[in-house]
């Protein structure tokens, strides 16, 4: 039987690599809602709450953007805001500030979708009760794309100020580009314990720990083969998987060892890179 991550595994901190500091730090502030919490040279971290970081940019102006997607990596990294209201007063902003949003409706959640100056790809969200949450015949959430209530997200936050991105707002998930889906859900599930909870067609896979309808998504969208994202270009530097104690983060270990992976850690951090270039640091939540 499958050794699973531990069920209260979460997805923490997201740093990104992007051009102008000034320009992203605007961005993340006046659309996206974000605050600075420290700032050291080229580097800022971000929050929602002013204590827990959410986000990192780290700034270099040689840093190039690739044309279109044809690279493994991110994909779009998801911003989780603690219910419909909070979502709605999102939407507001960002139609304020004229930003093209997509958006999808995929039962569990209602999503919309944009991208930063770096064309990073960002989800802002809100969940549906869990309880509300569907499984079919394979036991696999019920997830599609249809198109969301906007007229009710913008109703039911008419009343409500915006004041920025509200405490208890987190990184949901991350959704990544791979050059090999098979390969990826051995690492992602047989190496680091992620459940499989869903399939989008084939060229789509979801997968959680502790019955989430999703913290990572993985696709083949970018083409098969895939390479990884160059050093050089802007996109994800790492994301991070927090765990509740140092035996959960030593089970991951324990797994990455026997799976011959190259690894480094140390107390309360294992650093890691996927077979696809994403780098990925495993943390104990302080």
């Amino acid at each position: 039987m499958k050794a699973s991550i531990h069920p209260k595994a979460e997805i923490g901190i997201v740093r990104l690599k992007i051009k102008n500091l000034d320009r992203s730090l605007r961005f993340y502030q006046e659309v996206i809602g974000l605050q600075v919490l420290k700032q050291e040279g080229h580097v800022a971290e971000l929050t929602a709450d002013g204590e827990h970081v959410l986000l990192v940019l780290e700034e270099n102006e040689a840093f190039r953007m690739l044309p279109g997607r044809n690279v493994s990596g991110l994909y779009h990294f998801a911003i989780l805001v603690p219910d419909r209201v909070s979502l709605g007063l999102a939407l507001r902003n960002l139609i304020k500030h004229q930003i093209p949003v997509g958006q999808g409706d995929h039962l569990v959640s209602e999503a919309l979708y944009l991208n930063d100056p770096d064309r990073n790809g960002i989800e802002i969200y809100a969940d549906r009760p869990r309880d509300t949450w569907q499984k079919d015949e394979q036991g696999e959430y019920k997830m599609t794309t249809d198109p969301v209530d906007i007229e009710g997200l913008l109703n039911i936050s008419e009343q409500a100020e915006w004041r920025g991105l509200p405490a208890g707002t987190k990184i949901g998930h991350v959704h990544f580009h791979v050059g090999d889906l098979n390969r990826a859900k051995q690492f992602y599930t047989e190496v680091l314990g992620f459940d499989i909870v869903s399939h989008y067609g084939r060229d789509a896979l979801f997968i959680s720990a502790g019955g989430y309808h999703h913290h990572i998504g993985l696709n083949i969208w970018a083409g098969t083969g895939a390479p990884p994202n160059p050093e050089d270009a802007v996109g994800l530097r790492y994301f991070t998987i927090t765990l509740p104690d140092q035996e959960a983060l030593q089970e991951v270990g324990s797994r990455l060892q026997q799976a011959g992976a190259v690894y480094e850690q140390e107390a309360g951090l294992i650093s890691v890179t996927d077979p696809f270039g994403i780098g990925i640091r495993l943390v104990v939540n302080p």
